[in-house]
C-alpha cells in the first residue's frame, strides 16, 4: 500500500511538470495566483501596445448576447432588426484611404449579409428624411467596392436634410482631417436608438433623435478618444459644442467601445476629454491632397499656429492642414 502510493505521489509530480511543458499560446505563460494580477497587467500593456503590430479589430465594440458582426470591406456593423438600421458602423480610417479614387455611388442597395433583411427604397420614399450615411461615402472613395458597399442600407439610417448636409457633414469632414493629422483613427459611429421612436416606411424603420461617433486615435505618442452626440436636426452650433467623454456616449446608448484596449488605458482615454488635444478647422475648411508632395492643403490661408523664438505667434500664413508653416511643420 505505501508502494502504491509512493507511486501516486510520482505519478503526480510527473504529471504537473508535463503540464508546465505543454505548448501555449503566443504570449502566455503560467503563473501562480499570487501573479496574476500583475502580470496581467503587463501582459495586455506589452500586447497591446502601439507600437507593436496593433490591436486586431480594435474598432469592434463590446458585442451584447443578440450581436453579430457584418463584416463588409471597409467597415463592420451590427444590425438591429427591430429599427432596420446598425447599432453601430465601425471601422479605421487612415491617411492613405481619405484619397477617393473613384466617383461617388448614388446607388443605394439592400445588405445581402443582414440574414433578416435590411430595409429598402420603399422605407424611405417620401419620408421627408435623408438616407443618412453612418459611415460616409467620403470615407470610402479608396476602392470601388468600398464606394458601393457604403451604400448599403444597413449603412444608413434616417436623417432630418439639416442635420445631414449640415453639422453631421461637418463632423465627418473634421474625422477625415484627423485620419490626415494622426495618420489613422478609429471610427465607431451609429443612431442613438430608444423605445417609442417615430417610424417611416412599411419595415418601420426608427427615426433616432441623436447620433453618436467616437474617435480614438491610438497612433500617436498622445493617444486620445473624443465622442459626440448630435440632435438629429440643423445646426450652426460650433462642432466642438457637441463634444463629451467616450463614457458619455456609452451611457447613453448602452455601447461599450473599444474593449480591447488595457484597462487602465481604455478608462484614462474614455473617462474625459481634453477639447485642446485635438485639432480643430473651421466647417467651411476644405481639404484637398497636393498630389505632387503627398501633403494636405486648406483651401484658405491661414496664420500659423506655431510661436517664434520670442514666444510670439507666427506671422506666415500656410495653406497646410496642419495650421502651420514650412518653418514649423516639425515643430
Amino acid at each position: 500500500m505505501k508502494r502504491i502510493y509512493f507511486l501516486l505521489i510520482i505519478l503526480t509530480a510527473c504529471t504537473n511538470v508535463f503540464s508546465q511543458q505543454t505548448a501555449l499560446p503566443f504570449g502566455e505563460k503560467r503563473i501562480s495566483q499570487r501573479e496574476h494580477q500583475t502580470w496581467a497587467s503587463d501582459y495586455k500593456k506589452t500586447v497591446y501596445s502601439p507600437t507593436n503590430a496593433g490591436i486586431y479589430q480594435l474598432e469592434i465594440p463590446e458585442l451584447r448576447p443578440t450581436e453579430y458582426v457584418i463584416t463588409h470591406t471597409g467597415y463592420s456593423l451590427s444590425y438591429n432588426e427591430a429599427n432596420e438600421q446598425a447599432n453601430w458602423v465601425a471601422y479605421e480610417l487612415t491617411d492613405e484611404k481619405t484619397t477617393s479614387i473613384v466617383k461617388r455611388a448614388n446607388k443605394f442597395i439592400v445588405d445581402p449579409k443582414v440574414k433578416t433583411g435590411s430595409a429598402n427604397d420603399s422605407d424611405y420614399a417620401r419620408s421627408g428624411f435623408d438616407k443618412g450615411h453612418l459611415a460616409p461615402a467620403g470615407d470610402m472613395g479608396w476602392s470601388a467596392k468600398t464606394m458601393t458597399e457604403s451604400f448599403y442600407y444597413s449603412n444608413m439610417s434616417p436623417q432630418d436634410p439639416g442635420f445631414n448636409r449640415g453639422i453631421w457633414k461637418r463632423i465627418e469632414e473634421l474625422v477625415r482631417s484627423w485620419a490626415i493629422q494622426y495618420k489613422s483613427v478609429y471610427v465607431v459611429t451609429g443612431p442613438v436608438l430608444t423605445d417609442g421612436l417615430q417610424t417611416i416606411g412599411p419595415d418601420k424603420v426608427a427615426v433616432p433623435k441623436y447620433f453618436y461617433k467616437v474617435i480614438l486615435d491610438y497612433n500617436t505618442s498622445d493617444i486620445k478618444g473624443i465622442g459626440f452626440i448630435v440632435p438629429n436636426k440643423g445646426s450652426k452650433e460650433p462642432i466642438q459644442s457637441y463634444a463629451v467623454s467616450i463614457d458619455d456616449v456609452e451611457k447613453i446608448t448602452g455601447i461599450d467601445f473599444f474593449p480591447l484596449l488595457p484597462d487602465e488605458q481604455e478608462n484614462a482615454i474614455e473617462q474625459n476629454v481634453d477639447i485642446n488635444a485635438w485639432i480643430w478647422k473651421s466647417s467651411s475648411t476644405n481639404f484637398n491632397r497636393n498630389k505632387s508632395n503627398g501633403t494636405e492643403e486648406n483651401s484658405t490661408m491661414v496664420q500659423c499656429s506655431g510661436k517664434t523664438k520670442r514666444g510670439t505667434r507666427c506671422k506666415n500664413r500656410t495653406k497646410n492642414i496642419s495650421g502651420r508653416c514650412y518653418l514649423h511643420l516639425n515643430r
